[in-house]
């Protein structure tokens, strides 16, 4: 999730938001990023395509962060351009040798994606450990084919584990699990899926590689527009580049 999602997949908010509240001289900062693909949960967002991200965010030494978050998407091969809109805010803090976070993100999208929806969040950090659940809470059935998703249907568990090496880079390792119905109708899945990846990233500079456990029927099979959901390809190993910039303001 970004500050929450800035870069080339949606890293944990916490880490970012948690040191920016402890800091009296940072309570505003925005973030800009490109990167050779958006994966989200180990899915394409942008059908294997470029995008372009940034958001602003401000933290208070309270804990208390607000923030959004923007990306061009693609979720269909005819769109010329579609686009991701994220408001968030929550809660982070420390507490006897581990740090937490709760808090809500609304994704807003254009007519393409057929959804907006948010979801309720909550992580534990302990050293470079880090475990993560987020909760589907509402989604606009109006925007999309009928359906009504009520409180959780749909949920995402996150573990992650960073490395820090000498040379200033970091080792992230990451595996995440994503079931649901609602999920089944946004992201085209037929069925309950993990996503892994490994990455390293230095200087603003990051590559990853990620792979599900989606089989190649996985990503469409079923599903009415099938080959717009099989453009995603999101059965194959994605390689990813990416770079990102933060500022103060």
């Amino acid at each position: 999730m970004p500050t929450p999602a800035k870069n080339i997949y949606r890293p944990i908010i916490a880490a970012t938001l948690f040191a920016a509240a402890g800091s009296a001289h940072a309570e505003w900062s925005a973030n800009a990023a490109m990167t050779n693909n958006y994966l989200w949960r180990g899915l394409t967002q942008s059908i294997n395509e470029a995008a372009i991200q940034g958001g602003i965010d401000y933290a208070d030494d309270s804990g208390f962060y607000i923030g959004t978050w923007a990306s061009n998407v693609s979720y269909d091969s005819d769109d010329a351009y579609s686009y991701e809109h994220d408001v968030y805010f929550g809660y982070a803090g420390e507490a006897e040798g581990f740090s937490y976070d709760i808090g809500y993100l609304y994704y807003n999208y254009d007519a393409n994606a057929g959804y907006d929806f948010g979801e309720v969040y909550g992580s534990v950090s302990v050293g470079n450990f880090s475990a993560q659940l987020s909760l589907l809470s509402n989604a606009e059935p109006d925007e999309g084919p009928g359906e009504d998703f009520g409180f959780a249907q749909a949920s995402y568990t996150s573990l992650d584990y960073v490395i820090p090496l000498e040379s200033g880079a970091e080792i992230g390792l990451h595996a995440g699990f994503h079931e649901g119905d609602f999920m089944y109708s946004f992201n085209g899945a037929t069925d309950d899926y993990w996503d892994f990846n490994i990455s390293i990233a230095k200087d603003g500079f990051s590559a990853m590689v990620s792979t599900t456990t989606l089989g190649d029927d996985d990503d469409g099979d079923g599903i009415e527009d099938y080959a717009s959901m099989a453009a995603r390809d999101n059965d194959s190993i994605k390689f990813l580049v990416g770079y990102a910039l933060d500022f103060e303001l």
